[in-house]
């Protein structure tokens, strides 16, 4: 006796609409098949159906898998997804009965199958249960990017595929921080999904494809698209920017802006997608060298990096430079508005000639902020925030903040400890605390958090050696309510209870 054979299960890409963009594996499956499915509207008509016709025999038995729904609005128990997950369980069983019997079944599906396709809800049904065999077909994707004649990316760059049914800040946060994209699924999406170009300075650079190798193919600079014209089937593209010659050029007659980028205190894990996308659609690039290295180069983007300690003349040239039309971002560490170039910025913004220069500060994660993190939550209660540094103000004012902090009990956040030049510092903020605070007090010690030479500990305030202090290192130096806590798994963490006893 032998043993039952099933049927095979094939999920057949079909490409992006014409029907000479089906591939050969695909083509012959599709005339072998003893079942053939697809889904279509309630009207019947199906898409992917229209595509593969030439290559169905008129004999196959035809399976149409009608959405009971396609919009949002339903009166299922469970919802649209409810009602969807109920239709796709109920064509999976139609489709399994034929592969029981024997039969193979293709399921057509437009573009890819793997890729926003109706056929992924059958294989994850069904795979797992009969033979399978998925064929790749050709994306929208590539599609519109051979229609429009523009490569997608090029190099390193990053190509982000976005669904246009995400929430408007969502897709305006993935835009401002990708290279190229190509969104999907637009239809009613468009208006927020042009919102979202705008808004993270893409809506110049982007383009439109509507039933792209279809009939009715229409290309467009996205930016003079009709909204009420734009079906489901289209996309919208942000193409190679080194392959379109790198940052889009400016006009000298126009004037630009100023923008204040905080990177965090390390590398690309600490930036914000709005910092992100302002590093790169700058036309130019000012900052201390150092800083300005952590940022990707990108072609036709200038670069100026200078010294650390020139941050007013810094300033007057990147002005000067949004003045002639250029596009500035002014790279700070951290965020720009501690201890760094926002305040140099700003203060040269509001004197003359640079008053009407645009000027823009984008927030980054702070120093203190990131070592906190490291260490658990020292920065639970109040703290104050001091510079040690000398250099911009008298000790004797350091000193007075130091004594005004600690007597009122704040966990205290030190910028700027030490340097070569500054050795006395920590020092003598050491013995100022402890006449107001335990020798026992937890202070956490953190140098270059987020790069590769990384390190974080936590020691006593009575037992703080200035010599292993630099200019990279912040300390946080506990309140009196500060606890450092031995963990089970041998880990010591640092908190500030958010409660404080009555006085």
């Amino acid at each position: 006796m032998t043993e039952h054979q099933t049927g095979h299960l094939y999920g057949v890409g079909l490409g992006p609409g014409d029907p000479e963009l089906i591939t050969v594996r695909a083509a012959a499956l599709i005339g072998k098949a003893d079942v053939v499915a697809y889904h279509s509207a309630r009207h019947g008509r199906s898409i992917a159906r229209s595509i593969a016709e030439r290559y169905l025999t008129g004999s196959q038995i035809e399976e149409k898998l009608v959405y009971p729904i396609t919009v949002e609005t339903t009166d299922h128990p469970g919802g649209y997804r409810g009602a969807l997950d109920d239709f796709y369980e109920e064509a999976s069983a139609r489709l399994a009965a034929h592969l029981d019997a024997g039969r193979d079944v293709v399921v057509l599906a437009e573009g890819d199958p793997l890729f926003y396709g109706s056929y992924q809800h059958m294989h994850k049904r069904l795979a797992h249960r009969y033979p399978t065999e998925v064929v790749p077909g050709v994306t929208s994707v590539s599609a519109a990017a051979a229609r429009l004649g523009k490569p997608l990316v090029e190099a390193e760059e990053v190509l982000t595929i976005i669904p246009g049914t995400l929430p408007e800040e969502e897709l305006t946060a993935r835009l401002a921080s990708t290279d190229s994209a190509v969104i999907m699924k637009l239809g009613r999406t468009f208006p927020a999904v042009r919102r979202a170009l705008e808004r993270s300075g893409r809506l110049a650079e982007a383009q439109y494809v509507e039933r792209a190798t279809m009939a009715g193919e229409r290309t467009a600079p996205l930016a003079e698209v009709d909204p009420e014209s734009v079906p489901y089937f289209s996309v919208a593209v942000l193409p190679s920017r080194v392959a379109a010659g790198g940052v889009a050029e400016v006009s000298e007659s126009e004037i630009g802006e100023v923008v204040v980028v905080g990177t965090g205190p390390a590398g690309p894990l600490w930036l914000t997608p709005e910092a992100r996308g302002a590093l790169a659609n700058a036309t130019d690039l000012v900052g201390y060298t150092t800083y300005i290295d952590r940022v990707p180069v990108r072609a036709g983007q200038l670069r100026h990096g200078s010294d650390n300690k020139v941050e007013a003349e810094r300033a007057e040239f990147a002005l000067d430079l949004a003045r002639r039309g250029r596009r500035v971002a002014v790279v700070s560490s951290g965020d720009p508005g501690v201890f760094a170039m926002a305040t140099a910025v700003l203060e040269a913004a509001c004197a003359d000639p640079y008053r009407s220069v645009p000027v823009r500060i984008l927030p980054g994660m702070t120093a203190a902020h990131a070592a906190a993190s490291r260490a658990g939550a020292p920065l639970g209660h109040d703290y104050a925030v001091v510079s040690l540094s000398d250099r911009l103000k008298p000790w004797e004012v350091v000193a007075q903040r130091l004594r005004a902090a600690a007597s009122a009990d704040l966990v205290l956040a030190l910028y700027n400890p030490g340097s070569q030049s500054r050795t006395t510092q920590v020092g003598l903020a050491r013995d100022l605390l402890l006449e107001h605070r335990a020798f026992d007090t937890p202070v956490v010690m953190a140098r270059d958090v987020g790069g590769p030479t990384e390190r974080v500990r936590t020691v006593r305030l009575g037992e703080l050696d200035p010599a292993q202090v630099d200019m990279r290192t912040i300390l946080l130096i506990g309140s009196s309510q500060t606890q450092a806590v031995q963990r089970d798994d041998g880990t010591e963490v640092v908190w500030t209870p958010r409660r404080y006893p009555p006085v």
